[in-house]
């Protein structure tokens, strides 16, 4: 049984809420890393990304970021973009759903190795279910869950849906 948490409107408005939130928080750079996990965090992220080229004249430079999400020190973390192209850069890290942390923390010790001018975290779902100590400085919502419970987002032309099973 599906339950819709969240609909392709509601979506849209906390969209446009972070990207604007990332915005303030960098308001005076003329550079922002937005770094979208595999999956459903580069989803976000281009469409944090999109948004974000509409209200700002900073150059908004989309990166992936590649890890195997149930064992990321198995391959370790990839991204798209070289260290040299983000050092000294504001970064934002990028993910759907903010579950045990494992996926964010990888991302954010990765991006650590280099120096930074800020890095920030944005979910589209967090979970409160956390084993590592990393939290989303922007959420679209918060939900409280059961262990069994799954959430899954699903990025689609006009469709764009979260729901609970």
């Amino acid at each position: 049984m599906e339950n819709s948490i969240l609909k392709h409107e509601q979506i849209q408005h906390i969209i446009r809420r972070i990207a604007y939130q990332i915005y303030e928080v960098n308001v005076d750079e003329k550079r922002i890393i937005i770094a979208g996990i595999t999956g459903g965090g580069l989803s976000f992220a281009k469409k944090l990304q999109r948004v974000l080229n509409k209200i700002t004249d900073a150059e908004i430079v989309l990166c992936q970021v590649t890890m195997d999400k149930s064992d990321p020190l198995k391959s370790g973390v990839t991204t798209s973009l070289e260290p040299s192209e983000y050092k000294n850069s504001s970064i934002v890290l990028v993910d759907d759903v903010l579950n045990s942390g494992s996926t964010l923390i990888y991302g954010v010790h990765h991006f650590l190795k280099t120096p930074l001018k800020r890095l920030k975290t944005a979910v589209l779902v967090n979970r409160n279910h956390k084993r590592y100590p990393v939290k989303a400085d922007f959420k679209g919502i918060s939900l409280s869950t059961s262990l069994q419970e799954h959430v899954h987002v699903h990025f689609e032309a006009k469709k764009d849906v979260v729901y609970l099973d």
